[in-house]
């Protein structure tokens, strides 16, 4: 009841945040106002202080160009097309006063011109007083026109060519602008509701296009947690919403395959206790009802129970092996070793089986050469490989270990006679409780020794597999590394240090 009102609590959490059509909604929308806002303040504000800022920016550009180009040639022909393709008053003075260029294209409106014709160029000369007392190259003035209703740029600059003073006059007007203003002002407000009708729509259309696969695959998601393993993830649109429903499509096929295996295991694993409980129970009954007094049939009857609990006991710690091994906690201990004396050591176990059940067990080596692993977790490997091989074996007990010495690693092969593995089981063959439909219930282990086989040498980093074909057999295998060094014999490990 916690847990679920906890979980309640979180989705109503969840419900209060807005959805992603609502944020892309959002955020397109303050794009579009800041924009918006920008231009309304550029052009409905800024606009007048702009035009004049680049009006006086077009006289000096002008008279930087008249100067940088002076010829008393063609300064005339210069000054005239300046004036009139930029409707403007220039005129070019030398140091006494005299005129060098001259040309009005303001006409009667002209204040310079005006000066220059009634007041003997007063005005005029009063800008070149005051360049002097500033002590400035130029002058740049900007007054009221009476003439045009707007204001007018007065500009004077002095220069020097060919060691001689010059002075250049420009008069510019700054026409008023207020009508065109109404006019852009006008278009702004159309501007505006086009450009949020426009951004609406091209919102909506976008978190569709975004917000629709990421629905496909949380409505997908949520079958999956209601246990589902059959849905497929699908969502197209654009390459990182596919690329994630790859990855969630992967994972879900991992889930699958993890729960089907807890499924089998589970299923295995009360199969194999279910077994021995019985037979420790029945036998503890037949004790207590009918051997009691019999001490043969009662000391029988007792191994029995015994070795049944030594089979679960085996039983719970291959399995607590394989969870440590398979959540990375296991470590290897290792060390540089005689391949000989490993497997000799591991054919000792299997003496009294050859003597009293007549198993033809027998190793076929090569050159002795030490390797580098884990004595212990190597050696449990050779033994659960020989124990695969005794409960498969079938009529003939016949298993061979083989050596293989390579360059840089050495190959240990464990092959039985028995009726083999389909091809479409091998694949299967070292997961956890995995039995082929013709395979009986092990004489030997406890169903987890290939799992625990597998894990050992992922942890080593060695490579291992199987080969078989029905009816001749089969072959498990994995390569060990050789040691850089040999190790002297006398340092190998004792028989009694070597336990699996």
């Amino acid at each position: 009841m916690k847990r679920s009102h906890k979980a309640n609590a979180k989705r109503q959490k969840r419900r209060r945040k807005f959805r992603l059509k609502t944020y892309v909604l959002l955020y397109f929308m303050v794009v579009v106002i800041f924009i918006l806002v920008i231009l309304w303040l550029f052009q409905y504000f800024f606009l007048p202080r702009y035009y004049r800022a680049a009006k006086i920016r077009d006289v000096s550009d002008v008279a930087d160009r008249l100067i940088g180009g002076f010829d008393s040639s063609d300064t005339a022909f210069e000054v005239r097309k300046m004036a009139f393709n930029n409707n403007m008053f220039i005129l070019i003075t030398d140091s006494e006063g005299n005129d060098v260029a001259l040309e009005n294209n303001l006409g009667n409106y002209s204040f310079f011109g005006k000066d220059k014709d009634k007041n003997f160029g007063k005005t005029l000369y009063q800008f070149r007083r005051k360049l002097d007392s500033e002590n400035t190259d130029h002058v740049t003035s900007i007054v009221p026109s009476d003439e045009f209703g707007g204001e007018e740029i007065f500009f004077c600059k002095s220069f020097e060519n060919g060691g001689e003073d010059y002075f250049l006059f420009i008069e510019a007007p700054i026409e008023p602008i207020d009508s065109t203003i109404d006019i852009i002002r006008e278009q702004l407000v159309y501007i505006t509701i086009i450009l949020f009708e426009l951004a609406f729509i091209v919102t909506v259309l976008i978190s569709y296009r975004i917000s629709k696969p990421i629905e496909q695959l949380t409505e997908t998601a949520k079958k999956f947690g209601e246990g589902d393993y059959d849905i497929e993830f699908k969502a197209e649109g654009y390459s990182e919403i596919e690329e994630l429903s790859v990855v969630l499509d992967d994972a879900r096929n991992d889930v699958k395959k993890v729960t089907d295996l807890k499924k089998d295991l589970i299923a295995n694993i009360s199969h194999d206790l279910r077994t021995p409980l019985t037979m420790v129970k029945a036998y503890a009954e037949m004790i207590r009802d009918l051997s009691g007094d019999d001490p043969v049939k009662r000391e029988k009857h007792c191994m029995i129970i015994i070795e049944e609990a030594d089979r679960l006991s085996n039983l719970v710690n291959s399995i607590l092996e394989l969870s440590k091994l398979e959540s990375s906690n296991g470590e290897l201990n290792k060390s540089d070793y005689s391949v000989h004396s490993q497997i000799e050591d591991v054919l000792k176990r299997y003496t009294l089986l050859i003597e009293e059940k007549g198993y033809d067990i027998a190793f076929l080596p090569d050159e002795d050469i030490n390797i580098t692993a884990d004595y212990e977790k190597l050696s449990q490997v050779i033994y659960n490989f020989i124990n695969n091989a005794i409960n498969y074996s079938g009529e003939h007990k016949y298993i061979r270990i083989r050596q293989i010495n390579g360059a840089d690693t050495v190959r240990i092969e464990v092959s039985d006679n028995g009726p083999g593995i389909p091809k479409d089981k091998l694949s299967h063959i070292f997961e956890r409780y995995y039995r082929g439909g013709k395979v009986k219930r092990e004489t030997v282990g406890t169903g987890l020794g290939l799992s625990i086989c597998k894990e050992i040498l992922r942890l080593h980093g060695f490579a291992f597999g199987v080969a078989s074909e029905e009816g001749k057999g089969s072959t498990f295998w994995f390569e060990a590394d050789i040691a850089k060094k040999s190790l002297p014999a006398s340092t190998s490990k004792t028989t009694d240090s070597r336990t699996a």
